[in-house]
């Protein structure tokens, strides 16, 4: 059974950092694709950064520069470390995985088959 779990959110001040993490279990972190997604109410799920199996990563336009996802193989953890944050950045941020294909790098929801439940990030101004 895939488990991913999510911590690290919180409340900052405008340009502050958080540093989140996402725990895996049941399976192996570099054989799949990884990605953060984020929900703000009233707005569609999107994608805010994604890393492949062998590690090529890529990042939504608007966070690209302040966030930075990274993977400890060791850990089986998922890490985004988002720096420089803005009000526009408050969200719940999930963790995502689909093992379909580990060389592909999409920001499409539909195309992750596991999901964690959330950490809220929220930033004010």
């Amino acid at each position: 059974q895939v488990q991913l779990v999510e911590s690290g959110g919180g409340s900052v001040q405008t340009g502050g950092s958080l540093r989140l993490a996402c725990i895996a279990s049941g399976l192996t972190a570099s054989a799949y694709a990884m990605a953060w997604f984020r929900q703000a109410p009233g707005k569609e799920r999107e994608g805010v950064a994604v890393i492949n199996g062998p590690g090529v990563t890529s990042y939504a336009n608007n966070v690209s520069g302040r966030f930075t996802i990274s993977r400890d193989t060791a850990k089986n953890t998922l890490y985004l470390q988002m720096n420089s944050l803005k009000p526009g950045d408050t969200a719940m941020y999930y963790c995502a995985a689909d093992s379909s294909d580990p060389m592909y790098i999409t920001f499409a929801p539909s195309e992750f088959r596991y999901w964690g439940q959330g950490t809220q990030v929220t930033v004010s101004s």
